[in-house]
This record gives structure tokens, sequence and C-alpha cells, in this order.
């Protein structure tokens, strides 16, 4: 009994010493610190032996909290002391593509020196060059691309950077990753181009940008349809117009034989349809049913397109 005695003083005073000390208030003390780049408590937490790389029930690490609120000084002391520059959260996100995501450059050089895995991905499958693309933080973007980023990886989607960029109307960027060698007529696994999620989303200055880089203005997705189908569907004008005065085929049609004048007449647009119209559009195209722009236009009741189309 004594023995015993002994030996439960012993673990209590080994388990409440500097070296163990450590229990889980301390570790959210520590991830809290790095968060708002209190850097005395930090060291002050870690001389007492609690683990720089804890992290919390996401996975998330004090070196991403402190990345991700921009807190130059934490970073610094926590890769000082040993915090691992790749570990990952449950995600799959990495101090790198915090730094990706929240648009620092200053911190992402710092990490690189470091060692951090520029090709690391999320659980998404996108990198930290996709993810400062689909921000459009074009610096950043120059800074990865620099480092040796790879403009052509894509996530599980097939989007690759390019693509991001010009889904979300980040022209700048989207002329950057051009410039480094993108794949302007890659494709997802739709089989849309960058041309035509920029079409779609009626992002007119990324559709610019694709346009006097020589996009194929007529390129189909797997379901055949073009850049121009995508951005009358939507009711996007300007893309539509941009696109025409480009010289997309103002005619074609996917693959159930829909073509962009059909699309306009099934929105009921006037603007549009007088746009395809100016633009040669065929009136007595018809579909894979055998349905002209006005059968539809009429089934719709839009009365004023279909006097439009008579």
């Amino acid at each position: 009994m004594k023995y015993t005695r002994l030996l439960l003083a012993t673990i209590v005073l080994l388990l409440t010493s500097p070296l163990y000390a450590g229990d889980k208030q301390d570790e959210k003390d520590l991830r809290l610190a790095a968060s708002i780049g209190d850097v005395e408590t930090i060291s002050a937490l870690l001389d007492r032996g609690i683990p720089v790389d804890t992290a919390n029930k996401f996975g998330k690490t004090a070196l991403m909290m402190a990345v991700e609120n921009d807190n130059f000084e934490s970073v610094v002391v926590l890769l000082n002391r040993g915090a691992d520059v790749n570990a990952r959260t449950v995600a799959g996100c990495s101090a790198l593509t915090f730094a990706a995501e929240n648009g620092h450059p200053a911190l992402t050089a710092m990490l690189l020196e470091r060692g951090a895995n520029l090709h690391d991905r999320t659980r998404a499958g996108w990198d930290s060059l996709m993810i400062a693309s689909r921000y459009g933080i074009t610096d950043m973007v120059e800074q990865l691309l620099f480092k040796g980023a790879d403009p052509k990886a894509s996530d599980k989607h097939g989007h690759n950077a390019l693509m991001m960029a010009a889904e979300k109307g980040h022209a700048d960027t989207a002329a950057m990753l051009l410039k480094h060698g993108a794949e302007i007529e890659s494709r997802d696994k739709n089989g849309s181009t960058a041309l035509i999620l920029a079409a779609d989303s009626g992002n007119n200055s990324a559709v610019t940008v694709l346009i006097d880089h020589y996009a194929n203005l007529d390129a189909k997705d797997n379901d055949g349809a073009t850049a121009l189908i995508w951005a009358v569907g939507q009711d996007r004008l300007e893309a539509a117009r941009l696109l025409l005065e480009a010289g997309a085929d103002v005619n074609l049609a996917d693959t159930d034989g829909i073509t962009s004048l059909m699309e306009a007449a099934r929105k009921g647009s006037q603007p549009m349809v007088k746009l395809l119209l100016q633009h040669g559009a065929n009136k007595m195209n018809k579909d894979n049913e055998g349905h002209t722009a006005l059968d539809i236009a009429e089934k719709k009741k839009h009365v004023e397109v279909a006097g439009l189309l008579k």
C-alpha cells in the first residue's frame, strides 16, 4: 500500500509539472493566441510543453489559425518552434491553402521557404493556385506560378485554375494564368471550357479576356451546348453580344437540336431574340422534336417574342 501511494504521488507530480502540463484548455488557448497574434502567450504556452501542432476537432492547428488571420509574427514563432508547415485539416487544408484563400502573399512566401508543399490538395482537390485563382488574388497567383505551381492541374470535377478564375469573373487572374501556360481549351468533366463557364456566369470581363486569347468560340460541352447557347439560356445579354461580335456561330445546336434562338424564345427575352436575329439566327431551324423557336415561344405564351419570330 505504501508503495502504491508513492507511485500515485509520483504520477500526479509528473502530470502537473510544466513538462506534462497541457490540458484541453491550454491547447485551445494556444490556438486562440495564434488567432489574435498574442506572441507572448504563444511562447509561454509552448515553454510549458503544449504541443505546437495541437489541433481542434477539425484538424486546424495554431499555425493555420495564425496564417488565416495574417499574424505574421505568430507564424514566425510557431515555425521556429517546430510547427509542421504541411499539417492538414480533416478537409485536407494546409497553412498554405489558408494563406492562398485569404490573400496573404508574404505568409505564402515564408511558408514556401519553410518547405510548404505547393502541390498539396484539399479534399475537394484544390491546390493553393486554384484557391488563389478562385478568389482572384492575382499577385498571389503570380507568386505561386513563379514558385512552380501547375496551371494545368485540375480538381476532382476537372476544373483548373483558369476555369475557376473565368467562372468567378477574375479577368486579370485569367490573363495571368494564360500568360503562364494555362490551357485555354481544357475541359472539365462536363466538357465545359473556361469560355463556356464565363459566358454561363455572365462574367463579361473574363469572356473578353478569353476571346482576346483566341478561345474557341464554338466549342461544345458534353451536351453539345456552346458558350453562346449557355449565355442565352442564362439571359446574359452582354456576354451573348460579345460572343456574336467575335464571330460565334449563332445557328449551332446542342444534342437536342436546341439553338440559341430557341433558348431565347423559351426565356421570353425580347432583347436577346432581337440580338440573335440581327446576327443571322435562322427562325426556321427545328429541334429534334420538330419545334421551331416560334413554336416554343407560343407554347410558353411569350406573345411579344412570338411576334418577333413570325
